[in-house]
């Protein structure tokens, strides 16, 4: 794949994302991604069989983006393993605006639309998210291991966290204010310190 197709396909993805980003999967007309993107259908159908396909392509570089960045941070020598997680999960809240109301989440953004729409999609998200709890579940069980983290079960309490995450970032959605992810905040610290969660 020569350097021109390569940065052709990107410039689609990236034009894509932030389509997606704004209007939902299914918002998104693909002679509304022709026209921003400035290219003809030929070009799109050359690297992507469908619509759907696109999708997938979408979903699998941002879940690729993510979780390089979460891994980076989570083996930061700039602190122990339970401020690498808190370093996570404040990084959460402080981008919420930008993150999740604008939806650039996209597990955030896509995930009940696409889950029914297309199972190759979902398949996606469900492998990407899998992924993501477990840099969050190694980081925690090294934070266990090294006494900064308390608690049971590390891949039990990542779970907990990652869905727990989801659903504050949901409502925050829905009320249009920070207080769902502070209290994700509060309550994340004390799960992790071995504190009974308020």
């Amino acid at each position: 794949m020569n350097t021109k197709t390569i940065n052709t396909k990107q410039h689609i993805l990236e034009v894509g994302y932030h389509l997606v980003s704004k209007k939902g999967f299914t918002g998104m007309g693909l002679s509304e991604l022709l026209k921003a993107a400035g290219i003809p259908k030929g070009s799109f159908y050359h690297y992507f069989q469908s619509k759907e396909q696109f999708g997938e392509t979408l979903l699998r570089r941002y879940f690729d983006q993510y979780l390089a960045r979460v891994e980076l941070l989570f083996q930061s020598s700039e602190g122990n393993h339970y401020q690498n997680l808190m370093r996570f999960w404040q990084y959460w809240v402080e981008n919420n605006r930008y993150l999740c109301d604008s939806g650039q989440c996209l597990v955030v953004k896509l995930a009940s639309e696409v889950s029914d729409l297309s199972e190759s999609m979902r398949q996606v998200l469900t492998t990407g998210t899998r992924q993501a709890v477990h840099l969050i579940a190694v980081c925690i069980e090294q934070g266990k291991q090294a006494g900064d983290i308390q608690v049971n079960d590390s891949q039990a309490m990542a779970e907990h966290l990652y869905e727990y995450w989801l659903g504050a970032c949901l409502m925050n959605k829905i009320h249009q204010d920070d207080q769902s992810l502070e209290r994700a905040l509060v309550r994340t610290e004390r799960l992790l310190q071995g504190t009974r969660p308020l």
